[in-house]
């Protein structure tokens, strides 16, 4: 098994502790993570703000650094649905619909292709998840309340793994959080409100961590936290499942 790690560049300039937990935490479970160097951003700003065609560049230089690797993980469920759904090369065709079928959110690729049973992790806190738009209806990490259908966590389950951690329940666990990308800042006032009612769901539950699999989310929510004046923290969920 030959794995690429993909580290989006938001990850990499504003928490790449979140980054070096996901290759600590790979190599734990006996995998050999490579790291192609010249790595970029996915395209994901420039096609959500309505300019697909600026994406090339990026598509081109993804496309060429993880052709050849059997899976890509990466530790963003935006930027991975972003790849998983809209990456196209016109000069490698075929290899970037190939690299399509390869790329895995990293809870994603613990679930369903490691299938881990057992992390070593413990965590001694109560935490509250964040299920981002991306990763629910997107990745489908998690069912959606509003289906009649069984319900399922992938973060959930891995989270259950680590010991002394606390889950909170939230009174809506579904809800968007407001950041959507750069809807945060064609509509801020909508935005900062629906943070602001994300985070209150977890501060009134008692969680002192919100954690998620999309730090795109957890930015957002950090910010108002830090706003607030709130001792309450964000982590991404591979700090947790990393953490002894």
């Amino acid at each position: 098994m030959t794995v690429g790690l993909f580290v989006p560049c938001y990850v990499d300039q504003f928490y790449p502790k979140a980054a070096i937990a996901t290759l600590e935490l790979l190599e734990k479970l006996g995998v050999k993570v490579n790291f192609p160097e010249r790595q970029t951003c996915c395209g994901q700003p420039m096609a959500n703000s309505g300019f697909a065609h600026l994406t090339q560049a990026c598509d081109e230089l993804f496309t060429e650094n993880f052709a050849d690797f059997d899976y890509i993980i990466c530790p963003s469920g935006s930027c991975a649905l972003h790849l998983k759904d809209h990456l196209h090369s016109s000069k490698y065709p075929e290899k970037a619909k190939q690299i399509q079928a390869k790329i895995y959110e990293l809870v994603e690729f613990l679930v369903d292709i490691l299938k881990v049973q057992d992390l070593k992790a413990r965590f001694p806190h109560k935490v509250g998840l964040h299920q981002s738009c991306h990763g629910l209806r997107g990745l489908k990490l998690a069912q959606m309340s509003e289906l009649v259908a069984p319900a399922f966590s992938k973060p959930l389950q891995l989270l259950h793994m680590v010991e002394a951690l606390e889950m909170v329940t939230l009174s809506r666990k579904d809800e968007c959080c407001g950041f959507g990308g750069t809807f945060c800042v064609t509509e801020e006032a909508v935005s900062v409100k629906m943070g602001k009612d994300r985070v209150a769901d977890h501060i009134a539950n008692g969680a002192t961590y919100i954690t998620g699999v999309d730090l795109s989310c957890l930015m957002h929510m950090e910010g108002i936290l830090k706003r607030q004046g709130s001792g309450v923290q964000v982590i991404h969920i591979a700090e947790i499942l990393n953490a002894s």
